[in-house]
């Protein structure tokens, strides 16, 4: 009975483990995407960066307001040689007592309110709200790097895979015709030297497809490792169908993206804030030869135990009030305000400067996805009729050697152009489809 048991357990585990394998997570490239937005560690830091600029914001706007606190002194007095009968100067009261220890207490509570300090405070709430949508717009560019990496990688991807079913047609051609060329030797029709070369090729594509596998399995774990999946999972993704359509797509043109770009890109928002920040620091820095103007007031009282009077009785009767308001005036001040307005229009010019280095780096990026895009959109139409004229010429030439009209070498070699015209012609569709989606995104569509 406990071996059945057992028997039963262990064929329920092995079930288990391949139900398992079998149900293994394919991703997608929106997966991948989702994923990666959600989980990056990096994209997790600027986040951070964005909640800690949100709270220097409420900081700047609560300096709007006035300000109160509350305070207390108490203070013990030891006078070992105090002379009977005399009198003590205690909080501005004269005491009688003539106690060698005592105590004295002191309870206030106190307000200022900056009323206006050459608008500094509200420009420093208006300079951090700009830093906050700066900190967002980092987000958006780190997320938007990572959203090209993962499309790049992706793509190659589907590129490698349909490499190797090539590679495998082409394994399927040799093994044809290396059995070919042994029935020609059994028969005399061929030399076993040049039946040699018919298994060289064999094993050459074997090779091939080796590479090709091995090629699929870096860029998985490229992908894996950008996506910063570190568990022991089996990792694969979705190989979607792609069609001539979707290569043959009209390609935008290039002046019609950068215009979108130039809009929605987060670099350049992200620069031109930073000319408006600049604006605001030249602001702040002016408003040091301002005047400052300040409202202050307060209210306290204190007690002594050098008074006959109740402590209750103290606090009440020596409770007193008052207000008033302060003008600062800067004078000379060591230069510290024109170096001030000096760095903030240095500031800006240095923000206008990166702009256009942004815009530059923005129109270089565009021109060299869309000249890819059209290249090999033109590489492919004319990959197409290559693949189709060495897909003809070979099925001649196979046949003809077939009939021993033409040699070995000539075989091999039209064997060659085939492969080679349908590489290129995978490695072009894949590349314009790349570029195209580039293209789109750079216009602010998604990934697809």
């Amino acid at each position: 009975m406990k071996k059945t048991i057992q028997v039963f357990i262990s064929v329920a585990m092995i079930g288990f483990m391949a139900m398992t394998q079998a149900e293994a997570k394919q991703w997608t490239m929106r997966d991948c995407i989702e994923y990666a937005l959600q989980n990056n560690i990096q994209l997790q830091k600027t986040k951070i960066s964005r909640l800690t600029a949100q709270e220097d914001v409420l900081q700047a706007q609560s300096a709007l307001l006035p300000s109160l606190s509350a305070s207390t002194n108490q203070n013990v007095a030891y006078r070992p040689w105090v002379a009977s009968g005399m009198s003590t100067v205690a909080n501005g009261y004269v005491q009688s007592s003539v106690d060698k220890v005592y105590y004295n207490g002191n309870y206030g509570v106190n307000a200022n309110w900056t009323v206006w300090n050459g608008n500094q405070n509200r420009n420093t709430v208006k300079l951090n709200k700009l830093a906050e949508e700066q900190a967002e717009l980092d987000s958006a560019v780190t997320a938007n790097s990572i959203q090209e990496q993962i499309a790049q990688l992706y793509v190659q991807i589907l590129y490698s895979d349909e490499a190797i079913k090539v590679n495998r047609q082409s394994l399927e051609t040799s093994k044809k015709n290396e059995e070919r060329g042994q029935e020609m030797v059994n028969v005399g029709k061929m030399s076993k030297a040049d039946l040699a070369q018919l298994t060289a090729q064999h094993a050459q594509d074997e090779y091939n497809i080796v590479a090709a596998e091995s090629n699929l399995k870096n860029y998985k774990r490229q992908l894996k490792q950008l996506l910063q999946i570190t568990d022991g999972e089996e990792f694969d993704v979705v190989i979607p169908t792609t069609t001539d359509e979707q290569a043959l797509a009209e390609i935008p043109s290039m002046a019609s993206v950068y215009n979108l770009a130039l809009l929605n890109r987060p670099e350049i928002r992200n620069s031109k804030l930073a000319i408006e920040s600049s604006e605001l620091n030249m602001k702040i820095a002016k408003a040091g030869s301002l005047p400052t103007i300040g409202l202050n007031a307060s209210a306290g009282t204190n007690t002594t135990s050098m008074s006959n009077t109740a402590w209750g009785r103290q606090l009440k009767t020596n409770f007193d009030m008052g207000g008033g308001f302060t003008v600062s005036i800067p004078l000379f001040d060591n230069r510290k305000t024109k170096t001030a307005v000096n760095k903030a229009h240095l500031q800006r010019e240095s923000a206008m400067l990166d702009l256009k280095d942004k815009e530059n780096q923005l129109y270089s990026t565009i021109e060299g996805y869309w000249l890819d895009a059209v290249n090999n959109q033109e590489k492919y139409k004319a990959a197409k009729v290559s693949v189709q004229s060495e897909q003809t010429s070979y099925d001649l030439l196979s046949e003809q050697f077939r009939l021993g009209l033409k040699n070995i070498i000539e075989l091999m070699t039209g064997k060659d152009k085939l492969l080679t015209a349908q590489q290129n012609e995978l490695q072009s569709k894949y590349l314009t489809i790349l570029n195209q989606q580039m293209l789109k995104f750079y216009e602010g569509k998604s990934i697809q």
